[in-house]
């Protein structure tokens, strides 16, 4: 079967100051089985590739003689996908290992100091790996407005509440 190729250019996105991350994964969630991603970027975006990892894709990146970059995104076959993938910096939360406790376990995530999308595509690739029934705290120096359309997607749910430092605790649990 062959492939059609759905083009989806986001450098005027990001020129102009709009964050990509949401309208690249929704144009994700809605590519076909016989379709694949063209993603154009004025740079080589690295952290959607452990994120679209999870969901199953690979990628083919080059750099363009303009110095953008553009990158083919297509469908692992089943079973392809490196299962040991995890986040880099979540960390379980600390507790007793012995104590069965009414509360689930909790996933902390530190996405402070990050430039978005960076805190965005961090506590993604963490619900990639959040264990069934264990919840996810994220915190974050702004509101994450993105991420509540992510998380619909994903069948979570999220609630922000801001600290006094200014920043926010986002609690993730699954629906």
């Amino acid at each position: 079967m062959s492939q059609t190729t759905v083009k989806l250019d986001v450098r005027d996105d990001i020129r102009n100051g709009r964050e990509p991350f949401g309208r690249i994964m929704q144009t994700v969630a809605h590519l076909k089985e016989s379709e694949q991603l063209l993603l154009i970027a004025p740079f080589e975006p690295a952290p959607l590739f452990a994120v679209l990892a999870q969901q199953g894709f690979s990628h083919q990146s080059k750099a363009t003689a303009s110095g953008d970059f553009e990158v083919l995104l297509t469908r692992s076959p089943v079973g392809t996908t490196d299962p040991g993938t995890t986040p880099a910096s979540s960390q379980p939360a600390r507790g007793s290992k012995s104590r069965a406790c009414a509360r689930p376990p909790v996933l902390e995530v530190d996405a402070r100091g990050l430039e978005p999308p960076q805190p965005l595509v961090k506590i993604l690739e963490a619900l990639a790996n959040l264990p069934e029934g264990a919840q996810l705290r994220a915190r974050t120096d702004r509101r994450p407005m993105h991420l509540y359309a992510q998380l619909e997607e994903r069948g979570f749910v999220g609630e922000s509440e801001e600290q006094k430092d200014g920043g926010f605790i986002t609690h993730v649990r699954r629906r």
